[in-house]
């Protein structure tokens, strides 16, 4: 919040902070304490700690971040179960290079899964032989974000770049190319207070 100059409403909620990061670790495991969930919701009502989330496009924050906290009263009940919709909004980045094999209707799949940072590209290279077709994930509501690793890199122009490269890239000339745009529900939610021009400044279409 220091670098966007904003306050806690409340200076006491410096002090539900500093429980936060002590318990940090304990919610990693999994378990939410009475006193990890007291001050999760303390300091998500904070007026503060809501203008700094309404500029999240400023920092880098996790797109399920409100999801989870407007879920806290149901993920601190003892006997929680994880929705299936929990599971979907759930973020694991992805590193290295993951791959799972299965079978549909007698055919073989094999899937890899490849992380898209700058620092993951240079491992592209050991998956590119025997590519039958690429999937290439875009998510529509990132336009207004910047890249974590450089901040004044818009992620969707980083995107467009990046599938321009793969699409003319010698070693996919007979290889299949699927455009998947997701994250929908975050673009209709955003583009209406986040104007598309702040990637395509030359859109002279319906502001809304």
């Amino acid at each position: 919040m220091g670098h966007l100059y904003i306050k806690f409403e409340d200076e006491c909620r410096m002090d539900d902070a500093r429980t936060l990061f002590a318990c940090a670790n304990e919610a990693a495991d999994g378990y939410l304490s009475t006193e990890l969930y007291n001050a999760l919701y303390q300091l998500w009502n904070d007026d503060g700690v809501q203008q700094c989330f309404k500029r999240s496009r400023e920092y880098q924050l996790n797109d399920s971040a409100s999801y989870f906290f407007n879920s806290l009263d149901r993920l601190a009940k003892h006997d929680y179960i994880p929705t299936d919709q929990d599971v979907l909004r759930t973020r694991v980045k992805t590193t290295g290079i993951q791959e799972t094999q299965f079978s549909y209707k007698k055919i073989e799949f094999r899937l890899v899964d490849v992380g898209g940072q700058r620092s993951e590209r240079k491992k592209w290279i050991h998956c590119f032989q025997d590519v039958t077709a690429i999937i290439f994930v875009v998510a529509l509501s990132e336009y207004d974000l910047g890249l974590a690793e450089d901040q004044t890199t818009n992620r969707m122009v980083e995107s467009m770049n990046l599938f321009d490269s793969i699409c003319n890239n010698s070693w996919f000339t007979e290889t299949s190319m699927l455009l998947f745009l997701n994250k929908r529900d975050l673009f209709e939610q955003k583009i209406y207070h986040s104007p598309l021009t702040i990637c395509f400044p030359e859109y002279i279409g319906m502001l809304l």
